[in-house]
């Protein structure tokens, strides 16, 4: 048995999942004054330094203040049954099938939030999630951040915590950003897909494999 790690945005999905899924709770549950303060956050991201995890504390609070957990799982339903065979990469189903079919332990861990990329991971036969958790409040969301926002470092040290479970076992891991690339070079099987040639250098000079895995075979 092999433990496979799957980054999720860009790797196994073509696009971002979190603005569309803000965006569709905006659909079913208009709110006025979020676009100002939702502009505000990214500014702030931008210009002052904001970091992505308090970008994406203040993106929920400005979309999402209040929601009941109720309304949150309907959507987050709703959301996952809607991801069609476009949004997903046929490389990075093939490579699930794969390992699913290999015995081995598929974990997908994702910066993004838990109100549903657990789903996701559900969807797609995961055995575990690991993505960034936020608060609730009295059965309310909050927004808040309860987890460091699984990126960069971050996964590198989510990954030494799996081998502690793990112990002795081989790791393959998946990701498409140069973000991705401090945990895919501490694995022995690591692959960055859908990436440009700057990050294709980089990631040869730390002995990853690349791959296209947005076409189908």
């Amino acid at each position: 048995m092999r433990v496979a790690v799957f980054d999720l945005d860009g790797t196994i999905t073509r696009q971002d999942t979190f603005v569309p899924y803000l965006r569709g709770w905006l659909r079913r549950h208009p709110r006025a004054g979020y676009l100002g303060a939702s502009l505000a956050a990214v500014f702030r991201y931008l210009i002052a330094g904001l970091d992505r995890g308090r970008l994406k504390s203040h993106l929920l609070r400005a979309c999402m203040p209040g929601a009941t957990a109720e309304d949150v799982q309907g959507w987050t339903a709703e959301y996952v049954a809607g991801l069609g065979d476009a949004e997903f990469c046929p490389g990075a189903l093939a490579a699930i099938e794969r390992h699913r079919a290999a015995g081995d332990r598929l974990i997908l861990m994702s910066a993004s939030v838990d109100l549903y990329v657990p789903a996701i991971g559900a969807r797609l036969g995961f055995d575990e999630t690991i993505c960034t958790e936020v608060a609730w409040r009295l059965g309310r969301l909050d927004g808040a951040l309860t987890t460091p926002n699984r990126r960069g470092d971050e996964k590198r040290r989510c990954i030494e915590a799996l081998r502690n479970r793990f112990p002795g076992v081989r790791f393959a891991a998946y990701g498409n950003s140069g973000a991705d690339l401090p945990h895919l070079a501490a694995v022995e099987d690591a692959v960055l897909v859908n990436a440009g040639a700057h990050l294709r250098r980089a990631a040869r000079k730390l002995g990853v494999r690349t791959e296209e895995w947005r076409r189908k075979a």
